[in-house]
C-alpha cells in the first residue's frame, strides 16, 4: 500500500489497496484520521462490499434526501444525466451539519464519470483555523452557531431541477436544526477546528443579524484560501472517504453534456464538543 499526500493541508491518495481485505482496515483507517480526506484508487466494489467497508468505521447513516440505490436503501445516489444542468453540492459544505449529532464522515464510490471535470474540492478546517489571529480564536472559542437543512432541502426547493428530476426526495422532512459550537475540538485527533459551513450555518448565537453575517463571511472568505485546499481528480473506480468533522467540500459542476454516477454511504459520528 502506497499513500500519497495530495497537499500540504490534508487529502492523500492510496495505491495498491483493497477495502475487501479486513486486514488492510487499520492501515487506512490511520491514513484517514491523518490526512481527513483519502482517495483510494482502482477499487472494484459491489454494493455490499461499499457498506461492508463503511461498516468497519461505524452504523450507517441513511440519508433523508438523495434517491437511494435500488435495492440499497443505505446508499444515497449523487447523479447528473447528461441533459441535467444543476450538481448537487455546488456550494461549500459539510454534510450533515444540521443534525444533532453530525456524521462523522461520507464515503463515495466512483461509478460511471465524465471524460473531463467532476473534480471535488475540500478544505481543512483545522489549519483554517490555526491560520487565524489568536485573537480571533480566543474570540470564536465558546461561541455556537445554528445549522438547520430547512432552506435547501425543503419545500421552497422542491422547485429546483435536481428536485424535479427525483434525486433528490422528502422536502416535507426537512426540519432539522442543530446548535454547534463554532470551534470544536475533533473527537480522533483532538484538533481544534471551524465547524460551520455556508450551506447549512444560518447565524451565529449571541449577535445581532448583522454582525453574525459580516462574522460568518470573514470566516468562510478565510476559509476558502487556496492554501487549505486538496483537489480530487475521480476516475472509474476510486473511492473516496472524507471526515465531516474536519473538512468543507463542494463539487465542480464542469461536465455540461456528460454524466456522472456516484453512490455515497454516511457514517454515524459522535456529538460535538
Amino acid at each position: 500500500m502506497e499513500i500519497r499526500p495530495l497537499t500540504g493541508a490534508l487529502g492523500a491518495e492510496i495505491y495498491g489497496a483493497d477495502v475487501t481485505q479486513s486486514d488492510q482496515f487499520e492501515e487506512i483507517q490511520a491514513a484517514f484520521a491523518k490526512y481527513s480526506v483519502i482517495v483510494l484508487r482502482e477499487q472494484t466494489l459491489a454494493p455490499q462490499d461499499h457498506l461492508t467497508f463503511a461498516r468497519c468505521f461505524g452504523p450507517i447513516n441513511v440519508n433523508r434526501f438523495f434517491k437511494p440505490v435500488d435495492g440499497h436503501p443505505e446508499i444515497a445516489t449523487v447523479l447528473k444525466e447528461k441533459d441535467q444542468k444543476e450538481a448537487v453540492g455546488e456550494g461549500w459544505h459539510t454534510d450533515h451539519s444540521y443534525d444533532q449529532i453530525p456524521a462523522l464522515g461520507s464515503i463515495l464510490h466512483a461509478i460511471e464519470m465524465p471524460p473531463f471535470g467532476g473534480d471535488t474540492l475540500f478544505v481543512s478546517m483545522g489549519a483554517a483555523y490555526e491560520a487565524l489571529s489568536a485573537t480571533m480564536r480566543e474570540f470564536l472559542d465558546g461561541l455556537s452557531a445554528i445549522h438547520s437543512s430547512r432552506h435547501v432541502f425543503g419545500a421552497t426547493v422542491s422547485d429546483s431541477e435536481a428536485a424535479k428530476s427525483g434525486r433528490l426526495l422528502n422536502a416535507a422532512v426537512a426540519t432539522q436544526d442543530a446548535r454547534h459550537p463554532v470551534v470544536i475540538t475533533h473527537p480522533l485527533s483532538g484538533r481544534r477546528g471551524l465547524y460551520v459551513n455556508p450551506v447549512f450555518t444560518t447565524q451565529i448565537e449571541g449577535l445581532s443579524p448583522d454582525e453574525s453575517e459580516a462574522l460568518l463571511q470573514m470566516l468562510y472568505d478565510h476559509c476558502m484560501q487556496p492554501e487549505f485546499q486538496c483537489r480530487v481528480r475521480w476516475q472509474e473506480g476510486d473511492l473516496t472517504m472524507w471526515d465531516n468533522r474536519a473538512t468543507w467540500h463542494k463539487a465542480i459542476n464542469d461536465y455540461h453534456g456528460y454524466r456522472r454516477l456516484m453512490h455515497r454511504v454516511t457514517v454515524d459520528g459522535v456529538a460535538l464538543v
